[in-house]
Formats: structure tokens, sequence, C-alpha cells
């Protein structure tokens, strides 16, 4: 595990391989509590950290947020 991730996963986690890690509930991220995961997936459809990742909706707001910061 790449020691830079070390506190953006629970520790039960930390060892596991990245593509283990990635099909992984986003309760396995530091923060995010197994209710939070919950309604993602309610919400959203999102039940691993992969889908969390390639989510439309996180994907459109990280553009805005760039586009954003290089508007003058």
């Amino acid at each position: 595990m790449n020691q830079s991730l070390e506190h953006v996963l629970d520790k039960a986690h930390e060892k596991k391989p990245l593509k283990e890690v990635a099909e992984l509930s986003p309760a396995a991220l530091q923060g995010v509590s197994d209710k939070d995961a919950e309604a993602l997936k309610a919400a959203f459809g999102i039940k691993s950290i992969r889908d969390l990742a390639t989510n439309k909706f996180i994907l459109w707001a990280q553009a805005i947020n760039t586009l954003a910061a290089a508007e003058k």
C-alpha cells in the first residue's frame, strides 16, 4: 500500500491491493460512516469506492470546480 494513502483508508483496509480497495464500500474511507455509505447508495446507487470515483455528479462537480479556478 502506498504510504500516502494511510490516512485515506480505515486501518482494516490499508494493506489490501488497490484493485480490491476500489471495490470496497465507501465506508472503507476514513470519515465515511456506514450510514453515509448507505445514503450514497440510496441517493446515487454508489456501492463501491469505484462507483464514487466515477459517479457522473462527482465528475461534473470536479470539472466545474476546475474550470471555476481557471476562470478570469
